[in-house]
């Protein structure tokens, strides 16, 4: 295996896989947008500091698996029921360089034993971790503002699977989200403490008054000279395309239904294409549309959990999000989780969205729930640069319509537009149809978010279902 990447990366993402191989245990706290897995992924591919392991948010463990896989010649295996024990022998044998676990899973992988009352709290010395863990030569935390509370499960299995590690790179673009202790248990997961005197120096030197933050221009110098690497957008804009778009592959939670559905749907597929008669076809064209409907619905209800991840992970670090979706279902379940998100859609007054529009780009607000057709034109959501689509449209048109409402004048970043696809799901094959005929997607495709009914359309959908 060569050490070089598979693409090439923008100058200051060079410089980072640069300062990253310097320093080994670090902060990546590039802003939103920036590639700091492809960063990090560099470092460690130039360092062969194989294997790695990658912790990070449950709905992001299979990109993490995609960008290794495409931004080098590695390959990362997903911590799963799957591979639950043979997982330290795939890394053994070389077969893997990574591997990907989400944090609620980490001691299920990695934790033998906990020496401490049933139920009750324990220190991170009365955890007994699997000796596999010793194969790790990296690790790299993803969203590390997660483990800033030392006192949680988390933040000590965190603590314990980097102990001794010659790489440790900490990514996040918010580390601090509300005071400078948010920096401790992070500090010391990537053995950094030390470097600021300790944990009781450093809330001494720190984190003082009543705001618990003191002499932050002194912390701000040292973090930077030591142990923390960050650009904002706007520092970087020249060498970044307009718009990124993200493709997030993530499991749906009810394979069963689905697979039963679509097997249904490839039945009646194949009826379709068999049958002469011209009429008959018409008709059957307008059932299996709705089926196609029908089975799209089934998809993101199922990818409604992995997607609340997102939105967590995003949300949580203070970065407003706009996130596009379809079905009342799945607008009525993410209100559930996020009952002081807003909303636009079909069933709320031209009043109410206003009001919505106005509460989020005011900051009242850092999460709002789009419908597509409600709110993919006219909107002007730029206090937000990063776009999440739940489900998406049927044409390329629509899709950019949907993009634009943060990409549009006012907008001073870079946009990240990122959408969640199901994994083993119709979404994966008519997000390739959209992409494949941005092109000529006014020609091909509908205008507009109805159902495309051409036949032209409706065959090519039909060829990628049943291939």
């Amino acid at each position: 295996m060569n050490s070089s990447l598979k693409i090439t990366p923008y100058p200051y993402q060079q410089e980072g896989i640069e300062q990253g191989l310097k320093w080994k245990r670090f902060f990546l706290g590039d802003e939103p947008g920036l590639g700091k897995t492809l960063q990090s992924i560099g470092i460690i591919h130039a360092a062969r500091a194989w294997p790695c392991l990658v912790i990070c948010p449950s709905s992001l463990k299979i990109n993490w698996q995609r960008e290794v896989e495409k931004f080098t010649d590695t390959k990362a295996v997903i911590l799963s029921d799957a591979v639950r024990t043979t997982w330290p022998y795939l890394l053994q044998m070389k077969m893997f360089q990574y591997a990907v676990c989400n944090y609620e899973s980490l001691r299920k992988y990695f934790v033998w034993d906990i020496k401490a009352p049933s139920g009750g709290s324990f220190r991170l010395k009365d955890v007994v971790f699997c000796p596999q863990i010793r194969l790790f030569r990296s690790v790299i935390i993803d969203e590390s503002h997660r483990v800033k509370d030392a006192a949680t499960q988390q933040a000590k299995f965190a603590k314990g699977l980097t102990a001794g590690k010659e790489y440790i790179i900490l990514l996040s673009g918010t580390p601090v989200v509300n005071r400078p202790a948010d920096l401790v248990a992070q500090l010391s997961i990537m053995d950094r403490l030390k470097d600021f005197g300790g944990r009781a120096q450093f809330l001494l030197d720190y984190a003082g008054g009543e705001r618990e933050a003191s002499n932050l221009d002194e912390l701000s110098r040292r973090l930077y000279a030591t142990c923390l690497l960050r650009r904002e957008k706007q520092k970087v804009l020249t060498q970044l395309p307009a718009k990124t778009r993200v493709d997030l592959y993530v499991d749906i939670a009810n394979r069963d239904e689905y697979d039963t559905a679509a097997v249904d749907l490839a039945r009646y597929l194949r009826e379709y294409r068999q049958c002469p008669e011209p009429e008959i076809r018409r008709k059957m064209r307008m059932e299996a549309l709705v089926r196609f409907m029908a089975l799209r619905g089934i998809a993101a209800r199922g990818k409604v959990a992995q997607a609340a991840d997102f939105i967590r992970t995003v949300t949580d670090s203070g970065q407003p999000l706009v996130v596009f979706c379809s079905l009342h279902d799945v607008v009525d379940e993410l209100r559930r989780l996020f009952p002081r998100a807003v909303t636009v859609t079909g069933r709320d007054s031209a009043v109410m969205k206003q009001a919505a529009v106005d509460s989020f780009q005011n900051g009242n607000t850092c999460l709002i729930i789009c419908s597509i057709k409600a709110a993919g034109v006219g909107l002007t959501l730029t206090a937000a640069s990063r776009v999440a689509f739940i489900e998406f449209p049927w044409t390329y048109a629509d899709c950019q319509q949907c993009e634009d409402r943060c990409h549009r004048i006012g907008q001073r970043d870079n946009v990240t537009c990122y959408y969640l696809i199901g994994r083993g799901t119709i979404d994966s094959r008519l997000y390739r149809i959209i992409y494949d005929k941005r092109a000529i997607a006014n020609q091909v495709m509908a205008a507009d978010d109805d159902i495309p009914t051409s036949e032209a359309y409706f065959d090519e959908l039909v060829n990628e279902f049943l291939t």
